[in-house]
């Protein structure tokens, strides 16, 4: 017991010269010279987590065009299907009102389903939203139901937002002029300025004020959306990717782009014009998308976040491993030529006119543009012909256009020599990576040995898995050392977007952990990994600054040693500042002695702290505010001392 009690006496001491012993960093500002990449740091988005759909997409309610019917799919084309309802509608009163989908009869092609229901005066019928629906005061909501109705004379409904109980009424409009003929008819109303509490326990309530008989096609709710866009996107979850400042929005995914089969891909054309006529399809993660949040809506959220589109195409290949060689691609190739056009063509090309009718004049900024997404799970070796034939149809008409390969470089090549794919040429290739935060720690210098004549990096997807459904701060830290690694190596990597963006934290509606904010129908937070990317992406330079350091401390890993500091600075030549980003993985609070090489330093500068006091601490909608940035005034100088707390993320800025 002695013996042990003495062990431990000893392992606290070497624990605290441990903790008291001072790194060394060199930051050579004479050196600064190459280049940051302007769009290093950006967003990555798909149809996952109800991501879109009861979350960023404004609309409020839920089976929209009655598509989802309460029994499920039909099993197959010879099998009797008698739907009765819809999912996500109930009726106030069963006993005496009647429902019934038919599958065709409604109002268009995009949305075929007459929902029928035969009412007495004052029946109700409810929808209840993505888990709630949202009330605010002093709130304007805009909607429209699509709808007719066989009453002699016509008929007339009250649109409400009212509690689950159906006791309290905050907002109602009566909306008039429904006859025999299918009509679009648009409402308008707010919540009380004198309500005390927002509210999620709400439900959305139709109601019949003649009996009789009534169909319906269409019905939505928006709120008040970011710069007021009809058919926009929530305030909070903008204002959050804003504060982000991120260079790009990568889109429309991910898994979303290519679909579990060719008839739910992301058919771009399918996706513009007017929402009413957008058919909608299956998202690969088991719900339906409305595609109300479609091509032109993804072109202004990135222009909204003062961003760029990274476009991508569809490309033969979709989830199921089914595909198209290149010999049977061209309607894909053409697709993709016409998408482009819809981006940044003028108004005499035909897709370039139909953006200009869509609502947006000017061309938007596109400098780059991914041929599929993740066809490193292509097998069959059909990648480097339908990639090659993307790469030359692009580049004959949009030459100025960086092309990004979904697969690495010694794999298309490979395929490409297997398959007799001549000539082969790569401008970017995309690499992914989900990781444990150690794993993050141990790719540090990864990028540093990478071929810079190669072939330039777009790090399109990536993560610190660890923290549900949004990350902790454990996960924060090694986002952040990827971060630093990615930077301090950014004229190979040219851009990066962290994955998934969003998880809506109500039970059902996470498919994948660890994302980087948690929402719900009525408020949103960001994860501890978000905190660390504002941090990051709102302090960069434009040139990056070699870094040289000398006795570093040492942290316990799974497999021996890793170190405790990860780091990365960069140099703003236009403004003067320098900004060096400074990770403690550790238990313990280190000091590290900052040493600057050719430039002046001013006295004052400025720390921003991102902490906990465990790692596995995190922040959630019931408290979003656990672990934030704080910031504190600091004595620089060619020569200064810095101390960096455990389990922290640090920017300073001098």
């Amino acid at each position: 017991m002695k013996t042990f009690r003495t062990a431990l006496a000893t392992m606290a001491f070497l624990s605290s010269i441990g903790m008291q012993a001072q790194g060394q960093m060199t930051l050579r500002l004479d050196e600064a010279k190459t280049s940051v990449s302007p769009i290093l740091y950006g967003m990555m988005t798909e149809e996952i987590n109800f991501a879109y759909e009861g979350g960023l997409y404004a609309q409020l309610l839920r089976n929209v065009s009655f598509r989802d019917a309460q029994n499920g799919k039909r099993p197959n084309p010879w099998t009797p299907w008698k739907p009765e309802g819809a999912k996500f509608w109930s009726l106030t009163d069963s006993t005496t009102s009647k429902v019934r989908v038919e599958e065709k009869g409604g109002y268009n092609r995009a949305n075929p389903i007459a929902f029928i229901w035969t009412a007495q005066k004052g029946d109700g019928l409810l929808n209840e939203g993505y888990w709630g629906v949202p009330v605010r005061a002093g709130e304007q909501y805009q909607g429209a139901v699509i709808a007719k109705t066989n009453i002699a004379g016509g008929s007339e409904f009250e649109i409400a937002l009212v509690s689950n109980d159906g006791k309290t009424v905050y907002a109602s409009t009566v909306v008039n002029g429904l006859n025999d003929n299918w009509q679009r008819l648009e409402f308008s109303f707010n919540a009380p300025k004198n309500l005390e509490k927002a509210t999620k326990d709400v439900k959305f309530r139709i109601t019949a004020l003649k009996s009789g008989e009534y169909q319906l096609s269409k019905v939505v709710l928006f709120p008040e959306t970011f710069k007021g866009r009809k058919n926009g996107l929530r305030k909070d979850l903008m204002q959050m990717m804003c504060d982000m400042n991120p260079k790009f929005l990568r889109f429309p995914g991910g898994n979303y782009l290519e679909g579990n089969d060719f008839q739910n891909r992301f058919d771009w054309k399918r996706t513009v014009g007017n929402p009413d006529e957008r058919p909608g399809h299956m998202s690969p993660w088991g719900y339906r998308s409305t595609d109300g949040l479609g091509l032109l809506e993804f072109l202004q959220w990135a222009e909204d976040c003062g961003a760029e589109p990274i476009l991508g195409v569809f490309a033969g290949y979709v989830l199921s491993t089914d595909y198209l060689s290149a010999d049977f691609c061209d309607n894909f190739v053409q697709d993709a030529l016409d998408e482009i056009e819809y981006v940044i063509g003028g108004a005499d090309t035909k897709w370039g006119a139909q953006r200009i009718k869509d609502g947006h004049p000017e061309p938007f900024p596109l400098h780059y543009v991914e041929i599929g997404n993740e066809d490193f799970f292509d097998l069959s070796g059909s990648y480097p012909g339908r990639y090659k034939k993307f790469y030359e149809a692009i580049k004959a008409k949009y030459p100025q256009l960086q092309i990004i390969s979904t697969q690495e470089a010694k794999m298309i090549k490979e395929q490409a020599e297997e398959t007799g794919v001549d000539n082969i040429k790569l401008d970017v290739i995309d690499e992914h990576y989900y990781r444990s935060t150690e794993d993050m720690y141990r790719a540090f210098n990864q990028y540093d040995s990478y071929d810079r004549k190669g072939p330039k990096i777009f790090c399109g997807e990536w993560a610190s898995r660890e923290g549900t459904p949004t990350t902790n701060m454990n996960a924060a830290l090694g986002d952040a050392a990827w971060m630093s690694a990615m930077e301090r190596n950014s004229d190979i990597v040219i851009a990066h977007c962290y994955a998934p963006l969003f998880v809506n934290v109500n039970k059902g509606g996470m498919q994948w952990e660890s994302d980087l904010i948690g929402v719900d129908a009525l408020s949103a937070y960001g994860s501890p990994s978000y905190y660390a990317q504002c941090m990051y992406a709102n302090h960069v330079g434009n040139k990056i600054v070699p870094v040289e350091v000398a006795k570093m401390p040492k942290m316990a890993a799974k497999d021996g040693e890793l170190p405790q500091i990860y780091y990365s600075a960069t140099t703003d030549t236009k403004t003067g500042k320098t900004y060096l980003k400074l990770v403690n993985g550790g238990s313990t609070k280190q000091n590290v002695t900052i040493y600057i090489k050719g430039g002046k330093v001013q006295k004052n500068g400025k720390q921003i702290i991102l902490t906990s006091a465990k790692p596995e601490d995190t922040n959630s909608i019931d408290n979003p505010r656990n672990i934030v940035p704080v910031a504190k005034k600091i004595k620089a100088g060619k020569n200064f001392k810095v101390n960096l707390p455990a389990y922290s993320v640090n920017v300073l800025t001098f």
